[in-house]
């Protein structure tokens, strides 16, 4: 992109725990492998100079090792936090390491197009009858891309090949459903439910 900052999503990386591997199947046999292998996977992606939004369950280790991890990650971090981030909850240092930890629910705009950042699936979410995507963690890649579900999406490791997945990827994914209310509304003639 000739220098300019990419953007990358991801979620549920779970650092340090043993057994997400037996609960979501991932392909090690030790938490210390998977830690290298999705720290590989990330930076082979991300460069030092991109931005990525990591929607909550970061780790599942002490604080040191979170650190140590954390310093090995390519890129300028924010975060929106999930239900196994008690560690950054708790733990200023940790907490420092990241360049912004952002509400539960985060709205942004990139490339004009509005975006609902939240570690929860979320089944309507703000503008969505007008084209707004939802991204999020949690699941796992339990609940399978559907676009009968409108233009949200799963960005966890364990549903994108155990790696961030890029801004083009997202938009070129989701653009291509068809936008509309998910609360099941008709639009009236001047677009408002």
């Amino acid at each position: 992109m000739n220098g300019q900052q990419r953007i990358w999503f991801t979620s549920d990386l779970h650092f340090g725990h043993q057994n997400i591997i037996t609960y979501c199947g991932r392909p090690w046999k030790t938490a210390q492998r998977m830690d290298e292998a999705l720290i590989e996977n990330w930076n082979a992606r991300v460069g030092q100079g991109d931005l990525v939004y990591v929607l909550g369950d970061v780790f599942w280790c002490e604080a040191e090792r979170a650190a140590q991890i954390l310093r090995r990650l390519n890129g300028h971090k924010k975060v929106v936090l999930g239900n196994h981030d008690q560690l950054i909850r708790k733990d200023p240092g940790t907490r420092m390491l990241f360049d912004e930890i952002l509400p539960d629910l985060h709205e942004v705009h990139i490339d004009r197009m509005h975006i609902v950042l939240c570690h929860y699936p979320l089944l309507s979410w703000n503008r969505a009858f007008g084209g707004a995507f939802m991204l999020h963690g949690h699941s796992h890649n339990t609940i399978p891309f559907d676009p009968r579900n409108g233009r949200r999406m799963d960005v966890g490791v364990d549903a994108q090949g155990y790696a961030p997945v890029s801004w083009h990827e997202v938009k070129s994914r989701l653009e291509a459903v068809p936008a509309f209310d998910p609360r099941g509304y008709e639009r009236d003639g001047d677009g408002r439910a």
